[in-house]
């Protein structure tokens, strides 16, 4: 009890109010666009309406970025890739190999005298070196050839890189090198040359391969002398990537980033004139001046107002919450979750804002995703606040874009109507229309405001008609976590538990078919009260659906269930009855849990008969032992009472719909007394005390309950020869 009492306590805490505000204005803030944006948004093709815009200090007019990055892109792309030369590299692959050529030779002389040697100092191949060990060993044999000796092979190779070594090596193949020329790097001076003035690898090796193709008739020896050559080749024009990099930095920093300058008290631009797209290079660049020149403390200063500002429109939606929806302001739970609705929007405002793409990206922040969230969570009008809301603020993340701020309030005003009588998921293509609509009737009305082309017109519609796609399924999607997460009941999950194959209802029907009965009809008379007392029609109905689902346990204690006259309750003592007809709801209660019913239907079992007495029983125990010994808390539920109008209305219903199915011969008169009757007990008896229900209500509810039920049991007439059916057994 202790940890349940703290958590309630925390779910309602201010403290942990307003921390949650606090952080969710925090990181709005952090994603505000800087100094220069905060400004209203204005675009070519708009009107200016303030007055004369004149400079109060002199500036530079910055080129429009994407294409200022265009030009730094094409700067770069000139910059020729950078080669350095090693002189130095020629010398030492040829010392090289004429110092290993004496050292193979003594190899090769020791292994044929049967000394062990290190065949790690051995690069060659098992193949070449073979090679060369055959052509040692027949030197000065009869079968040498007169010139041919080993000494004479790597001579020759000797040749060939000197050869090679006659023009300059890439050390990247020429397909791999995107330029035609290239930059030789010597001191500190780049040679602009053709790459096909030098050789790359494929070359050289096709030069080793022809030449040694002439040194001998054996293809293996001649093989030995290529792999032997190419072991040496060192290419000695080598990419330097730094100094690339350094090149393109330095030919990036010579594009301008400005195209002009605009004099101390030069009119920028004057009232009513159209914002051309010169005049709006302009007034960005003086925005961007004004934010450059901004100190320390006007710094910390608009960080203030950026806070304020979300401040305000957050507020707006507290105080509706605190007036009208107290149950949402006072749970924690459901705070954090509209303000993590609000910032994923944000998030996804903030990103979009951060790409350069010339394309309207903006047109995908899915604004109606969270409209349709916080309706179907909530109700329509939660829905729709928080849409002006969230569409205020991220027209703020935008530079203060009015436009964008008020096609996404009509936009999501009309996902959230969409939703707000949600039946099933199939809804997801009405949402996707009206979306569309929305954002094209925006689209339309301010592109020819701003007399904007038809193909930039049409451009932006395609964009809006994938955010009316992803919205509703990021929506359908998205709720299921957000049921799971947060333990919230949506209007979806409720149509869900009206299944009447839900494990349940089937067994409840199998097992207590006079109680499942009893529940349907108390699912209609709750439904149609609930709709003229403004309560939720379908939560009430399936709220009565299971409030009975604990007599499926043990079906023949309750009357409706024994089919015959045999009542187990007439020898049995009236205290024993009494936990025997209570037990139903601790067993509801466990069977809800088990199939991991919300808390709000799970709310119905006990609720509905409140701190009710069970009154048959204790009048018969009063009968049998006397008033004085009897204590009417043995024949009291436990509660708790109803809290809210769904709950009260089937506990009024349970009592009405149960009581008239008992009159004989029932009429319009004595159905309306025993309503009359049961409700005015309830109301003396304090049971209603915690509900939200009104005199008014109580009113409706009364007429309601009498249409239905005197409709269900109006009178028939009697059919020829009834008697006989209903007395005389069937042969």
């Amino acid at each position: 009890m202790p940890s349940e009492s703290k958590k309630a306590i925390l779910k309602k805490s201010y403290r942990i109010k307003f921390l949650i505000l606090f952080l969710t204005i925090l990181i709005i803030v952090a994603m505000f666009p800087g100094g220069e944006s905060i400004e209203s948004e204005v675009t070519v093709g708009s009107i200016w309406i303030q007055d004369d815009l004149i400079a109060n200090n002199s500036f530079p007019i910055y080129k429009n970025p994407e294409i200022y990055k265009q030009e730094k892109h094409r700067a770069a792309e000139g910059v020729l890739p950078v080669f350095q030369k090693n002189d130095n590299a020629f010398y030492k692959s040829l010392d090289s190999l004429s110092r290993y050529n004496q050292f193979l030779i003594n190899i090769i002389d020791r292994e044929l005298q049967g000394q062990e040697i290190n065949s790690d100092l051995i690069f060659l191949s098992p193949s070449s070196l073979k090679a060369f060990r055959s052509l040692r060993a027949l030197e000065g044999s009869n079968y040498a050839p007169t010139s041919l000796t080993l000494t004479h092979v790597l001579n020759n190779a000797e040749d060939i890189l000197k050869k090679v070594y006659k023009g300059d090596i890439l050390n990247y193949l020429y397909n791999e090198i995107k330029r035609d020329s290239i930059a030789v790097r010597q001191g500190n001076f780049d040679n602009i040359e053709y790459k096909g003035k030098f050789q790359d690898m494929k070359i050289v090796q096709d030069f080793i391969a022809n030449q040694a193709s002439t040194i001998s008739q054996d293809p293996q020896l001649n093989n030995a002398v290529i792999e032997y050559v190419n072991h040496f080749v060192k290419p000695n024009l080598i990419y330097r990537e730094d100094l690339t990099d350094q090149e393109i930095r330095i030919a990036e920093d010579k594009v301008s980033p400005n195209i002009g300058i605009v004099n101390e008290n030069e009119r920028i631009i004057g009232k009513h004139e159209r914002v051309t797209s010169d005049a709006k290079l302009k007034i960005d660049s003086y925005r961007r001046a004004k934010a450059e020149k901004m100190g320390f403390i006007n710094s910390y200063a608009q960080i203030l107002g950026k806070f304020l500002h979300i401040l305000l429109l957050i507020t707006l939606f507290i105080i509706y919450l605190f007036l009208f929806r107290k149950k949402v302001f006072h749970d924690n739970i459901k705070i954090l979750l509209i303000s993590i609705i609000i910032v994923f929007v944000c998030l996804i405002t903030f990103l979009v804002h951060q790409l350069t793409v010339n394309s309207p990206v903006h047109l995908l922040i899915i604004v109606p995703a969270a409209s349709m969230l916080l309706t179907i969570i909530f109700d329509s009008r939660v829905g729709f606040y928080g849409t002006v809301v969230i569409s205020l603020i991220v027209g703020g993340l935008r530079g203060n874009d009015y436009s964008f701020a008020a096609m996404n309030i009509f936009s999501g005003a009309l996902s959230a109507y969409t939703v707000r009588d949600i039946k099933n998921r199939a809804q997801i293509f009405r949402s996707f229309i009206y979306i569309l609509i929305g954002y094209g009737t925006s689209i339309l009305a301010f592109g020819l405001e701003r007399f904007e082309t038809f193909q930039k017109i049409f451009i932006e519609l395609a964009f809006a008609a994938s955010n009316a796609l992803i919205s509703p399924v990021f929506t359908f999607g998205m709720i299921i976590f957000f049921e799971r997460a947060f333990r919230i009941t949506t209007d979806l999950t409720l149509l869900e538990l009206t299944d009447f194959n839900r494990p349940l209802l089937k067994d409840l029907a199998k097992n207590a078919p006079g109680t499942f009965t009893h529940a349907m009809t108390v699912g209609a008379l709750v439904e149609s009260a609930a709709e003229a007392i403004g309560a939720n029609p379908l939560l009430a109905r399936v709220g009565a659906y299971y409030h009975d689902i604990g007599k499926s346990v043990a079906p023949y204690n309750f009357v409706e269930n024994q089919l015959n006259d045999d009542n187990k309750h007439e020898n049995l003592d009236p205290v024993e009855s009494t936990k025997l007809i209570m037990r139903h709801v601790t067993d509801g209660i466990s069977l809800a849990k088990e199939a991991n019913l919300p808390q709000e239907i799970i709310d119905f079992i006990p609720m509905h008969h409140g701190t009710l007495v069970v009154g048959f029983f204790y009048e018969k125990a009063k009968t049998l032992y006397g008033e004085d010994n009897v204590d009417i808390n043995d024949f009291r539920y436990k509660g708790p009472k109803p809290n809210t109008k769904e709950t009260a209305l089937v506990m009024l219903a349970d009592a009405c719909e149960s009581t008239v199915r008992s009159i004989q011969d029932p009429d319009l008169q004595k159905v309306e007394n025993v309503i009359n009757k049961l409700v005015k007990n309830r109301v003396e008896d304090g049971q209603l005390d915690e509900t939200p229900i009104t005199l008014s209500d109580v009113k409706r509810i009364k007429e309601t309950f009498l249409s239905i039920l005197i409709g269900q049991h109006h009178k028939r007439i009697r059919y020829p020869k009834q008697d006989e059916m209903e007395n005389v057994k069937g042969g």
